[in-house]
């Protein structure tokens, strides 16, 4: 029970990873928010048929009264929130001189400004509980770049940064902050490129381990940096790839 009592909130928590994450973290003891544009609901009730004691709310990661309200939700039902998972975040390929500055903004959006969002609205929850953990998904694209992922990697690199930035500053509150970066991971995000008949193969070989990784992967690592067990780690990167960003 690695989280038993604390209080979790995790955004994108209907999508599959963000629902891999609330069960495990429920498994593990921590009573939990799933805040999505979508329904929560199935997840929750699964996590409660279990045992656990989980909720669903709507966040929209981008804006803030959504960010203020899940934290309200959270206090009134749980108490002050311990760890925060911003999870949250889209995926779209294209080519710089041909990405729609719309599509720019969109993607910055979510995966950057509801990243600062989520972390300015529950600090102060965190304060009353004497400290907690951020984790911020990242991606090996906040690593490397990619010329087909120009406002995906310059988002996922603001995460990066920005999370050593909030470490830094939040340290003296007991408040620690850290990246996962996932590489090529088994979900519905990447269905459209592995299916490619030539791109899904070229892809998987750029992988040392020469699998894509799971979900259940990915969430061991959010459950590490969300428990006491890493409590001297803070502005680290912890990148689950199968070895593809060390080439």
């Amino acid at each position: 029970m690695k989280l038993e009592g604390k209080v979790a909130i995790i955004s994108g928590g209907a999508g599959a990873m963000g629902a891999t994450e609330a069960k495990m973290f429920a498994s593990e003891g921590a009573r939990v928010v799933i805040g999505d544009v979508v329904s929560g609901e199935s997840v929750a009730r699964e996590i409660e048929d279990r045992g656990g004691q989980a909720l669903s709310c709507s966040l929209d990661v981008t804006r803030e009264d959504d960010w203020v309200r899940a934290v309200e939700l959270a206090e009134d039902r749980y108490g002050p929130v311990n760890v925060l998972v911003n999870n949250a975040g889209v995926f779209r390929t294209t080519v710089i001189h041909e990405t729609p500055v719309e599509e720019w903004e969109d993607i910055m959006a979510i995966n950057a400004r509801g990243v600062f969002l989520g972390t300015k609205s529950v600090v102060p929850s965190m304060r009353l509980s004497g400290g907690g953990s951020i984790v911020n998904i990242s991606s090996t694209a906040g690593l490397v770049g990619n010329a087909l992922e120009g406002a995906y990697t310059a988002s996922k690199g603001a995460v990066r940064l920005f999370t050593k930035s909030s470490a830094l500053h939040y340290a003296a509150d007991g408040i620690r902050v850290n990246s996962v970066h996932p590489g090529l991971i088994d979900t519905k995000m990447v269905d459209f490129i592995m299916e490619d008949p030539v791109q899904g193969p070229l892809v998987l070989s750029r992988v040392p381990m020469k699998r894509m990784g799971t979900a259940e992967e990915v969430a061991k690592v959010v459950m590490f940096l969300a428990s006491d067990d890493s409590s001297y780690v803070t502005g680290s990167e912890y990148v689950v790839d199968g070895g593809y960003s060390a080439q």
